[in-house]
């Protein structure tokens, strides 16, 4: 997957999973694309974990919105404590 592909599934995955996260998430766009980006990284990661996928294989957009949801769950629980 090149960068430029990158970037667009993880600003598309950062807004669903901030459409979906409910309260108020302020953040800019830059942050929506690394909240998706890390999101797909993390359920890529977890999803080889534990068996779902192949290592190299693409999470899918369901695992990278429910990572980003993940993220998202972190960064606010962080961002709260500032």
């Amino acid at each position: 997957m090149g960068i430029i592909s990158m970037i667009i599934v993880g600003f598309i995955v950062g807004l669903l999973a901030r459409a979906i996260m409910p309260g108020d998430q302020k953040m800019g766009i830059i942050m929506t694309i690394i909240l998706g980006i890390i999101g797909a990284v993390v359920a890529g990661y977890l999803g080889g974990a534990l068996g779902l996928y192949e290592p190299g294989e693409g999470a899918g957009w369901i695992g990278s919105i429910i990572g980003a949801i993940i993220v998202l769950f972190i960064y606010g629980l962080i961002a709260k404590r500032r």
